[in-house]
């Protein structure tokens, strides 16, 4: 067949960081005979970024255009399957898996993160697109057993970021050592009252440890706010990093001691460099994340009331708290290099 082309499709092009990572992961693997288009919600950003093609997501003839000139659709990764927060997200990913199968296009369901699913017609949808994919890797074992329960055929392999490569961050290594990495995102369940306990206990561990305080805004749509309402209270060192590269992103983490973070890809990555994590979840994902490389932290909703509490469980973990060790970190990373092979392998077939 000579070049493949093939549309890359997630929620690329918004400023999320994790979704960056994704995508950033998803280039990294690609091999070399595939030519990527991807749909993006910025797409000269994206291609400025990746120095890939690109096109609108939102655009219909865009779309329609990109899929008539390709030969694989590429739907990943990451929590694009869920309507824990509005059907759209399915209604639109199935949909355009949908469109791509009527067209004839090869698809691939490339590291996804299944569910939660509540509604019928989302989870009627979802087992239908899955059912028709030509391949399909899933990223957890919640995301496992849902196709499992559906007699799909799946790879399962760690998150893809885990193997992504990470680049230095300027200015970094000019602050004051140790430091500590803190990721809060805009959430229901980080309610006001939540947020003013953990930036009162993130003031007294600081002051109990001398760290300097970077707060890291990984979509700084939902996320500066909160940063900088943080770095407001803070007395002792601190810096906001808003970085645009996802592998500036995962190379921040390399000059970390501890990473306190919601984001889910803000602990893969704080893993992933060897940095004691510890977890505040607002979402399955990260329980299921917590569960399976047994961080320690709290679901927000059990968030203790006392900022003492807090401040003096994160500087326990602090002295005492282990990283995952150098092998457990390189046994994930070549893991998840399984998406990777899962490509390969449907590539090959297709030259």
């Amino acid at each position: 067949m000579g070049q493949i082309k093939a549309v890359l499709c997630g929620y690329y092009g918004k400023g999320n960081g994790g979704d960056e990572a994704l995508l950033a992961s998803l280039l990294q693997m690609l091999p070399e005979s595939v030519t990527p288009l991807v749909l993006s919600g910025n797409p000269a950003q994206t291609r400025k970024r990746y120095t890939v093609q690109s096109g609108d997501r939102m655009s219909a003839l865009r779309v329609l255009k990109a899929m008539r000139h390709s030969d694989v659709f590429i739907w990943g990764g990451g929590s694009l399957i869920q309507d824990a927060t509005s059907a759209r997200s399915p209604l639109y990913y199935s949909g355009l898996m949908g469109l791509a199968q009527q067209l004839g296009l090869k698809t691939i369901a490339w590291a996804q993160g299944v569910g939660p699913l509540k509604r019928p017609l989302t989870r009627w949808l979802a087992r239908q697109s899955f059912t028709s994919c030509t391949a399909v890797s899933v990223r957890d074992q919640g995301s496992a057993a849902i196709l499992g329960n559906w007699q799909i055929p799946f790879t399962l392999a760690p998150d893809p970021v885990w193997a992504l490569d990470s680049l230095p961050v300027k200015g970094l290594w000019d602050l004051p050592a140790p430091r500590v990495a803190v990721t809060l995102r805009s959430h229901s369940s980080l309610t006001p009252i939540r947020l003013g306990n953990l930036t009162r206990a993130l003031v007294d561990f600081q002051k109990a440890t001398g760290t300097c305080i970077l707060l890291v805004p990984f979509q700084a749509s939902q996320d500066l706010r909160i940063a900088e309402s943080i770095s407001s209270q803070l007395t002792g060192p601190h810096q906001i990093f808003l970085l645009e590269d996802p592998r500036e992103l995962k190379g921040l983490f390399r000059g970390v001691e501890m990473a306190i973070g919601m984001r889910y890809h803000s602990l893969i990555m704080a893993a992933a460099q060897e940095c004691r994590c510890f977890a505040l979840s607002y979402d399955p994902k990260v329980s299921n994340l917590m569960s399976e490389l047994n961080l320690p932290g709290w679901d927000l909703a059990q968030l203790p009331d006392d900022p003492n509490i807090i401040s003096q469980t994160w500087l326990e973990h602090y002295v005492n708290g282990n990283p995952l060790t150098g092998d457990q970190v390189q046994s994930l990373v070549d893991r998840a290099l399984m998406h990777q092979e899962l490509l390969r392998e449907f590539v090959s077939k297709l030259i």
